[in-house]
């Protein structure tokens, strides 16, 4: 089983600066003997803390026959380094099989692979392959071949596996082989059986220096997002909605739908103060945004008009609320029902139901918020 072919930027990228601690300590800890790299390692957490990044580098540099003088990633000249490039290294596999290594969390800009305008790259948990008993199973020789030198296996999105999956990787894990590493990679570690959990490291990848943070998504939007300048507050504000994650600040401040949420507002009210049919109103997101972006911020406004139902403040503190505050705010029944219908509308989406439909029914519930 080998790993499946991407640009070697996935393992070539350079080290995000709130990680530059833990490789030195994980790399450190490979180069001294008894070279004590735990068999089993967890990179959890939000989308967007560059946990891939992480991985995928690791993983080059540990294969990389020239680790010893390259202490800060793989030298990516080397046969293990070819390999890489090439997608056929015979010491790495990947589940699922055909999930290309990417570097970058679902809703990171950096290294981006597809294009992010196209609607082929619904990257979410609904369109996830799940990862069964027989993918483990197919694990087992690769794993169990001795005297092969070192091995990683790798699960992305590894909260995707089946009950019999874990439990088949458990024993896995139990019984650890010499120079057989297993990374399991998640964004959403609450879904993995605690039985796996307990029997991984996890890596501290989630904690990030706020002044960190901060710095590297200022540097990598300019200062400028949607062709404004942008405040330290502006970008603090990012930093709040992505939840600490920098590179899914940086994915929010450049997405097509983020400057739209004042508009978003205004269609809302309009709609409910009758102001406005669900049909033209429909016709007109429809030439904005396609509905996938459309429910991405209908789910973000969503989450702030819960918080003022509940008396919480604003998270958008840049939008001007007052209309809402002083208008009747839905209930939380009406809240929970909107949100039931964008999940049945991403559900329909997975058997190709067309934009036009989804956008009128979206925009009916709407209306009723």
């Amino acid at each position: 089983m080998t790993a499946p072919i991407n640009s070697d930027a996935v393992y070539f990228a350079p080290l995000l600066p709130w990680q530059t601690a833990l490789w030195a300590q994980l790399t450190s800890r490979v180069l001294t003997p008894p070279h004590q790299l735990p068999h089993a390692l967890l990179a959890a957490g939000t989308s967007g803390l560059g946990k891939r990044a992480f991985v995928w580098r690791l993983v080059a540099w540990l294969l990389c026959r020239e680790r010893e003088t390259h202490l800060r990633g793989a030298c990516g000249v080397c046969e293990s380094c070819q390999w890489l490039k090439s997608g056929t290294h015979p010491s790495l596999a990947v589940l699922p099989q055909q999930q290309m290594p990417i570097a970058i969390d679902s809703q990171d800009t950096a290294l981006k692979t597809r294009d992010k305008k196209s609607k082929s790259s619904k990257a979410s948990t609904e369109t996830l392959q799940r990862i069964k008993v027989d993918d483990i199973r197919e694990l087992q020789p690769f794993i169990y071949q001795g005297g092969q030198g070192l091995r990683i296996c790798v699960l992305e999105h590894a909260e995707t596996m089946t009950v019999a999956a874990s439990n088949a990787l458990l024993k896995t894990l139990e019984e650890p082989q010499s120079q057989v590493h297993v990374i399991l990679i998640s964004d959403h570690p609450a879904q993995i059986l605690p039985t796996i959990k307990s029997r991984v490291q996890q890596l501290p990848l989630y904690r990030i220096e706020t002044r960190l943070a901060l710095d590297y998504v200022t540097t990598a939007l300019g200062g400028v997002v949607n062709h404004e300048r942008v405040s330290s507050d502006e970008i603090a504000q990012l930093l709040t909605l992505a939840e600490g994650a920098p590179m899914a600040a940086i994915g929010l401040a450049q997405s097509d739908w983020y400057g739209k949420r004042a508009l978003w507002l205004t269609t809302w009210q309009a709609l409910r103060a009758h102001k406005r049919s669900s049909t033209a109103a429909s016709d007109y997101w429809q030439s904005q945004l396609d509905i996938d972006a459309f429910i991405a911020l209908s789910e973000l406004m969503l989450t702030d008009i819960q918080r003022l139902v509940l008396g919480l403040n604003m998270r958008q503190t840049d939008l001007d609320m007052s209309a809402i505050k002083d208008s009747m705010l839905p209930d939380t029944l009406s809240i929970a029902d909107f949100a039931q219908k964008m999940q049945q509308i991403k559900a329909a989406r997975l058997q190709n139901v067309q934009d036009k439909f989804a956008y009128d029914s979206l925009m009916q519930a709407l209306s009723v918020l």
